[in-house]
């Protein structure tokens, strides 16, 4: 009898060492298993923030590049006294003294210049309309190389108020036009090209900005 009562308590006291074994057991994994989610919480919060900081970093970055841009003034850019351009609304032809026109009396009725891409010539008079509801109009000569031409096409594309045509007569193979603006650029590649989209695109030199750049007068594409 004394030695079955023994069995018993010896068989009892195992089990309890076993029960306190696991739970000595659970109590690590919990430990392992809320440190590890402490960690990688941390470690969410960390890279978040970085995010966020890289972020802003970024904004702050691109908001400092566009505003350089807009201040600073484009080398080799032509200026003309914006009080000196007509903007009468005329159906008789006009005579520019500058080729492409950057401003003066002018038709009705606009180009449309909603990243619109010409394949020929667009009138003149219309297309001055356009310069003067805020537009960038790209123009480009037989000399233009044909890749910087396909590049400043995409460019104006995907830009809205910008429009873009061959201009057999002008000085320069490329160049760029605002109201009372007009730069010749080297290439598509040309640092200048960005710097008048950004200054002159809705520009302060806009005599009518957030005027339509659509709904006029469409040439061929």
């Amino acid at each position: 009898m004394a030695t079955k009562n023994t069995a018993q308590v010896s068989r009892q006291e195992r089990i309890a060492e076993m029960r306190r074994a696991e739970k000595a057991r659970d109590r690590r994994n919990t430990i392992l298993a809320v440190t590890a989610c402490v960690a990688v919480v941390g470690g969410l919060v960390g890279w978040g923030s970085y995010v966020l900081i890289d972020q802003k970093n970024e904004e702050k970055a691109r908001t400092e590049a566009v505003e350089k841009a807009r201040t600073t003034p484009v080398t080799g850019e032509q200026v003309w006294d914006a009080k000196n351009l007509g903007r009468n609304h005329v159906e008789t032809p006009v005579s520019y003294e500058m080729k492409p026109p950057v401003g003066g009396d002018h038709h009705p009725r606009w180009m449309n210049c909603n990243g619109d891409v010409y394949a020929n010539p667009v009138p003149e008079v219309n297309a001055v309309h356009s310069l003067e509801h805020g537009a960038v109009w790209v123009t480009y000569s037989d000399k233009a190389d044909k890749a910087d031409v396909e590049k400043l096409a995409a460019k104006v594309a995907k830009t809205p108020y910008t429009l873009m045509s061959p201009v057999k007569e002008q000085s320069g193979p490329i160049m760029l036009s605002a109201w009372g603006k007009q730069v010749t650029v080297d290439g598509a590649g040309d640092p200048r090209v960005d710097q008048f989209f950004t200054k002159y695109v809705q520009g302060p030199q806009t005599p009518e900005p957030g005027a339509a750049c659509t709904m006029g007068l469409a040439g061929d594409k």
